[in-house]
């Protein structure tokens, strides 16, 4: 029997009956895993209503019980990874290491939330004028809707909802439908951990419950995670309704190879940030610039590597990559693949024939290389989101830093070198968000913020970290005089001085 999956709201399951469902999947079986209620208008409107009376509520919660709340989640988090983890292989098909490596970074930006007390700190000012005391404070805004991706069920909520609910908000979160178990159970973990019932809802859905939570006049922000094309939709019509928006779009992340670099570390690098989690990472490497005469020996090394790949089911301990998400993203990245050769470029590593260990009917395609690969082609322009890695042939390093900043995307990019003059020369000229010299994912610590510039961020803050911290508040300035005997001293029509 299929399970059925249910919002969670007011701190339970929703018990009404869904006009819409649609299936999820186990990637590495084909079959039908569950049917996962769509929210309508109502639902959604009932999931803000309960947020909304339970910020108001929250919001009073002092800092040390929030604190509280903030601690035991993250020990019930961390208890429960095993757990957490199968159940996004089940949905997703990335490898149980993968899915325990992304809770991993989803607990650190859970321990940064527990330092909520310090980051709320406001500012005070005594004596800014004669007897006029300044103080200045952070407060919340109310309710805040987030919308997570297929690729990192836990770890995109895991950026926004601790932040969000230690700053004294609440939340809706809107998890992809293709995997949404993951949101369900961090529902229960915050309840667990003390969590009033209302501050942390999940409805699932499609465009309707999206277009519903941006329209919703009590929703005060949105935080977005997905392709460019949505995230341009989100920060559209969010901020037309007057909300704050942090929205993360899509990517093409270059990774620039020097002639001067370690070409084995180099190649494990590429192969290890290209193929990861089936290329389906917004921060996944998928084009090499190789510079000046590295190229052969580069792609040669990481052929050789890419044969040994082992990939199959995500819950087998041998496997090291996964099936794509869905067949239909399958056939998608396919068509990239069967198209490459004939857009002029060179197949060096076909991943169509690659040796599956796994039921024939899940949704696979092994990785694969393209080298010659031009910027007029599609292989190099879209963001293909799966395991195809192309390799484009540059002569020296003005152009490869060129190449990365014509692109329409500013995500993340990384430099292997052994120079340290180049790598410090590209850091700075680079017009890219995220940088790693050495580092072929470069994802920020939580302690500050992840985001990328031009068509990978629509709005002015990143995510988690002290941005994050910055978007869940809003700034109240007090300014006060307890006036004495002395203090009166009748009207003044005056513009008020110091």
């Amino acid at each position: 029997m299929t399970e059925r999956i249910a919002h969670w709201i007011g701190g339970k399951p929703h018990d009404g009956t869904p006009e819409r469902t649609g299936e999820v999947y186990d990637p590495a079986t084909g079959a039908v895993s569950g049917l996962v209620d769509f929210a309508d208008t109502a639902v959604v409107e009932e999931a803000v209503r309960v947020a909304s009376d339970a910020a108001r509520e929250w919001r009073r919660t002092s800092l040390a019980k929030r604190t509280s709340v903030l601690f035991r989640f993250r020990e019930l988090l961390a208890a429960h990874t095993e757990e957490l983890a199968a159940i996004i292989t089940a949905e997703h098909g990335k490898v149980l290491s993968d899915a325990a490596g992304e809770i991993a970074r989803g607990l650190e930006a859970v321990e940064f939330a527990c330092g909520i007390p310090q980051l709320l700190k406001g500012g005070n000012t005594q004596n800014a004028s004669t007897g006029v005391d300044v103080s200045s404070t952070l407060a919340p805004l109310g309710v805040v809707g987030i919308i997570s991706p297929f690729n990192f069920p836990a770890m995109v909520p895991l950026w926004f909802a601790p932040n969000a609910i230690a700053c004294g908000n609440a939340v809706v979160l809107k998890p992809s439908e293709k995997d949404p178990s993951a949101a369900l159970f961090l529902a229960k973990l915050w309840q667990q951990a003390g969590l009033p019932d209302g501050v942390f809802n999940v409805v699932h859905g499609d465009k309707v419950a999206v277009d519903a939570l941006l329209e919703h006049e009590r929703i005060k922000a949105i935080s977005f995670v997905g392709s460019t094309p949505i995230a341009r939709y989100v920060y559209e019509n969010a901020s037309r309704t007057g909300k704050r928006v942090q929205a993360l779009g899509g990517a093409k992340n270059h990774m620039v190879v020097l002639p001067d670099a370690d070409l084995d570390a180099t190649a494990d690098a590429a192969v290890s940030a290209g193929f990861g989690s089936a290329g389906e990472r917004c921060m996944a490497v998928s084009v090499l610039v190789a510079v000046d005469s590295i190229a052969d020996e580069l792609v040669a090394k990481i052929k050789e590597r890419m044969g040994a790949l082992r990939v199959g089911d995500g819950r087998k301990d041998s496997s090291e990559m996964g099936p794509l998400v869905t067949a239909a993203h399958r056939d998608k990245v396919r068509s990239y693949v069967d198209g490459g050769e004939a857009e002029g470029a060179t197949l060096a590593f076909d991943g169509r024939g690659h040796e599956i260990d796994g039921d024939r009917n899940g949704f696979w395609l092994g990785p694969t290389l393209f080298d010659n690969v031009t910027t007029d082609m599609r292989l190099y322009r879209d963001e293909i989101f799966g395991p195809v890695l192309s390799v484009v042939r540059v002569p020296d390093f003005t152009s490869a830093v060129d190449l990365v900043n014509a692109g329409a995307y500013g995500n993340g990019t990384a430099i292997f070198t052994a120079d340290g003059a180049a790598a410090r020369e590209f850091s700075a000229e680079i017009e890219v968000g995220m940088v790693g010299v050495n580092v072929p994912i470069p994802v920020p610590v939580a302690y500050y913020s992840f985001g990328g510039w031009k068509d990978s961020l629509f709005g002015d803050s990143h995510a988690y970290g002290p941005e994050g911290v910055h978007f869940y508040t809003r700034t109240k300035v007090v300014t006060s005089r307890w006036p004495t005997a002395q203090t009166h001293s009748g009207v003044n029509l005056a513009f008020p001085s110091n």
